[in-house]
This record gives C-alpha cells, structure tokens and sequence, in this order.
C-alpha cells in the first residue's frame, strides 16, 4: 500500500474515524460492510485505515458509497477504488474524491461507469 499512502494525504484508524462521525466503531464496521466506506491495512502500523477525505464535515461523504459501488460491481479491488479516487485528472481538473465532496456526482459516476469498460 506504499503508493497509496502517498497518494492520499491522511488516513484515519478504525477509532478514529468513529470519533469523527460521533457513531460506535460498530458502526464504523456496518459502513465497511456496506461498502459506504473502503479501509485499507497500513504498511507500517498495520491497521486498517480509512482516507480521511472520506468524511467531510462529521458525515460519510454523500455520494461515495454510488460510486464505490459502481467500481466494485466493476472488478475494481479495494486498492484500485482508493486510487482511481485520489488520482488526478486534468478533465475534472482535479480528483474525483475532491468532486465528491463538491457535490459534482453525477460526472463522476459516468466517469465510473466509464472506467469500468
């Protein structure tokens, strides 16, 4: 996970994403399941982590979990889902977690649904 982590600026463990969302870490595991949330394990400590850019102002951010949906349904691994996420592209300009989080879901999706063929 070495390029990932240096592709995504902060990650969050496990407790800390729930001390974030104010919710139980059962919760945190229930977003996991539900693919609302991806975590990935840490090449140093070894514990999974969630890109922090993944909560935006206490909440899950709105429109992740469609599109990480829509890259799993896909064949994409977790992995590459983090990565198609934080990778920029200068049609948006920018990444697409930072369209997300701008509430611009609807180009991203497409944008998803593309990537998968």
């Amino acid at each position: 996970m070495n390029e990932l982590e240096e592709l995504v600026p902060a990650w969050l463990n496990l407790p800390e994403v729930a001390l974030e969302l104010d919710v139980p870490i059962t919760k945190v595991h229930g977003l996991l399941d539900e693919k609302s949330l991806i975590a990935l394990r840490s090449s140093q400590r070894n514990v999974r982590s969630v890109p922090a850019e993944f909560i935006f102002e206490g909440a899950v951010v709105d429109s992740l979990k469609g599109t990480i949906i829509v890259l799993a349904d896909s064949g994409f691994s977790d992995e590459d889902i983090v990565r198609w996420l934080f990778t920029p592209d200068e049609s948006l300009p920018g990444r697409p977690i930072d369209a997300l989080r701008e509430g611009r879901k609807t180009e991203i999706r497409r944008r998803a649904q593309a990537a998968a063929w």
